[in-house]
């Protein structure tokens, strides 16, 4: 199984940084509205699409993890250490992807 920092490391960046990505979007669609100009129907749909993208890599990861660890006989903690990371990989990867984009859209 991955004994890595894949998992602190996403875990991290989903407490921390999920928050500002929430923020600069509710912040840009604030400004949209109160300035009267279009709202960026871009960022819009990606909020939408991404996520549906990273529930399903999601769990398929997941699924992955629990059929491998089935296959090894992996322990009971390293079957739930794996499929967490497999889980939340996904979700820590575009969350720092969009406080890239979004903080240098900003600068």
């Amino acid at each position: 199984m991955a004994g890595g920092r894949q998992f602190p490391r996403d875990a991290f960046s989903l407490w921390l940084q999920a928050p500002l990505v929430i923020a600069m979007r509710c912040h840009e669609i604030q400004m949209a509205a109160l300035t009267g100009t279009k709202q960026d129907t871009a960022e819009m749909s990606r909020m939408i699409t991404e996520k549906m993208a990273a529930a399903t890599e999601s769990v398929v990861a997941a699924n992955f993890a629990v059929a491998k660890a089935m296959m090894t006989a992996a322990s009971p903690s390293a079957t739930a250490r794996a499929v967490s990371e497999a889980a939340i990989k996904p979700y820590g990867k575009r969350v720092r992807r969009n406080v890239r984009r979004l903080a240098a859209k900003k600068g």
